[in-house]
């Protein structure tokens, strides 16, 4: 179905297509080319990080940050639960085991105490975790300053699934740069976009110089080709990286119109009972990716699947949160350390539309669903 109001679409309308051409005329449209550069140091500016690495997806990032972390067979990689399960399908691809943790209510990202319980847990077992990946979901940082704390008692990497919060900060600070390794995304529905794309940065020189060699095949530098170790084709190429300088280039403006949007959302809906906004605690500023509500069905008198399917009816896309992975049949008998956060907030919550060309009317139009329908019950 074509929505008349997607939950996030890509907006072109600056350089792109000036770009893209320059690319063609270049003749380099693969894995080498002036656009690749560009965009790795305009990232790297934009987040304060010493260096980018763009790669072809975020779970390529992943799965390469995974790698240079040294995880391998039979290592245990603690990831928090509440995620799109590209955050813990590149643990398995390595051999690891992943084990899950619960949220906090606060941000509904990882739940620092129940992190150092599984921690201190699987240490007990003779299982030291090799790493900690930590999202921030829908854009929103995680608690970030007790969840180093942690890492760092333990001497445990942390690894930073930034995949949805491009351009999002805590304590003033880019998401993505505190931990060893940080990945972004940007897929399609991003708040900036490559096509599909993602990206890895550090401000360890030697973690970035690997990255970039095993992600072009680990060829060595000789002018036949050569290969000392199993590399993977996982580079971005030039003409979507021609993209992404040209939406890099208004993120500012976009994470802006994001956090706008979301204002409006909360003020629209600031009477109707039975609906919250995912917090956003002091000290930390949200790209807010996407908006996001839980619905208490006992108040509205309507749950997050009967929500979707009346804004699906007038042509708008919503979309569940994610369902936690511990849940997921796929993960079945995964250690899990926590509660019902997770499993709460996907029964109650929804995704709203959030593209940066949403307008105020679009945004009405939504509230006004929602009011009619709380209408029946008051």
């Amino acid at each position: 179905m074509a929505y008349t109001l997607p939950l996030s679409f890509p907006v072109f309308d600056g350089n792109e297509s000036l770009y893209i051409q320059q690319a063609i005329n270049s003749g380099h449209l693969a894995t080498y080319g002036e656009f690749i550069n560009k965009f790795e140091n305009k990232l790297a500016r934009l987040t304060k990080s010493h260096q980018a690495v763009a790669l072809n997806s975020g779970t390529s990032a992943l799965h390469l940050a995974l790698l240079l972390l040294g995880v391998g067979p039979g290592d245990e990689v603690i990831c928090q639960s509440f995620t799109f399960c590209a955050s813990a399908n590149p643990i398995v691809y390595l051999g690891g085991n992943p084990i899950f943790v619960d949220s906090e209510e606060e941000t509904w990202n990882m739940s620092p105490e129940l992190l150092e319980d599984a921690v201190l847990s699987r240490i007990a077992l003779g299982k030291k975790p090799k790493a900690i990946i930590v999202v921030h979901l829908f854009g929103m940082p995680a608690k970030m300053r007790e969840i180093l704390e942690i890492a760092e008692k333990y001497s445990i990497p942390l690894l930073e699934d930034a995949a949805e919060a491009v351009g999002s900060t805590y304590r003033d600070t880019n998401c993505g740069t505190f931990g060893k390794i940080g990945i972004f995304s940007f897929n399609g529905n991003k708040i900036i976009t490559t096509g599909g794309g993602g990206a890895l940065i550090s401000n360890d020189v030697s973690v970035l110089e690997k990255a970039k060699y095993l992600s072009s095949q680990a060829r060595e530098e000789l002018p036949y080709y050569q290969h000392l170790e199993i590399g993977y084709n996982y580079r971005m190429n030039n003409l979507a990286a021609s993209i992404g300088l040209a939406q890099l280039e208004k993120l500012n403006g976009w994470v802006s119109k994001r956090r706008l949007i979301n204002e409006r959302y909360r003020i629209l809906f600031e009477d109707f009972p039975g609906i919250k906004f995912q917090p956003e605690l002091e000290g930390s500023n949200s790209n807010y990716w996407l908006t996001t509500i839980l619905i208490e069905e006992k108040e509205t008198g309507f749950s997050n699947d009967k929500l979707r399917i009346m804004l699906f009816k007038k042509g708008i896309e919503s979309r569940f949160l994610w369902k936690p992975l511990h849940l997921q049949p796929v993960y079945h008998g995964v250690p899990f350390y926590g509660g019902k956060i997770a499993e709460k907030l996907f029964l109650k919550g929804l995704c709203l539309p959030s593209s940066v060309n949403l307008t105020f009317d679009d945004q009405r139009i939504i509230a006004e669903i929602i009011e009619k329908e709380l209408s029946k019950i008051s």
